[in-house]
């Protein structure tokens, strides 16, 4: 299988091509991942975690590349058949989080991004509805939401796997729409 982890940041993954447009992470493969397709064609699965986000609805000066502009090359990259599996931060589940706690100051990275470094802020998000109907407009089929823990990497602590109150992966509420889909 051709697997690609598109955004992988420090978070390798055994068993996949690691990309990332940042060298001082060390990737794999130094690439843009708005334009995997150009380098890799008939991927079997394309993992993302909370990469997504960084890109706007609209090109602008700070994010020239939309959204939908990166979905649309991302299933450009994959076979017929091949999956599609990201992570984003999960409106709905920030909403509930902040309504219940108040707690303006754990949420704030999730709408606006950690800003770590250049490319960490967010410009959109989503809940499971506006983006089952984004990756649908691409040609998706199938959009359904994935459990990490059933995934053959769940022992990478990565942000698919993010709760509020942090680390508590028994209490907490996850904070992150993980949706796969298929080509």
């Amino acid at each position: 299988m051709k697997k690609l982890h598109l955004g992988c940041g420090q978070k390798k993954i055994y068993g996949f091509i690691n990309v990332d447009i940042r060298e001082e992470v060390e990737p794999d493969t130094v690439y843009d991942i708005t334009k995997v397709s150009e380098i890799f064609e008939d991927v079997d699965l394309i993992y993302s975690a909370h990469v997504l986000e960084h890109f706007s609805l609209k090109p602008s000066s700070f994010s020239p590349i939309t959204y939908m502009e990166v979905l649309e090359d991302w299933y450009k990259t994959l076979s017929i058949g091949g999956i599609l599996r990201l992570s984003v931060p999960d409106f709905d589940k920030i909403i509930e989080y902040y309504k219940k706690t108040d707690d303006l100051k754990s949420v704030i990275s999730f709408i606006y991004g950690g800003e770590k470094h250049d490319k960490d802020f967010h410009y959109h998000c989503w809940n499971f509805n506006t983006l089952r109907k984004d990756l649908e407009e691409v040609g998706f089929k199938n959009v359904e939401r994935y459990d990490w823990r059933k995934l053959d990497h769940s022992y990478i602590d990565d942000y698919s796997q993010s709760y509020l109150p942090h680390m508590d992966k028994v209490n907490g509420l996850m904070m992150s729409l993980n949706v796969q889909a298929i080509k």
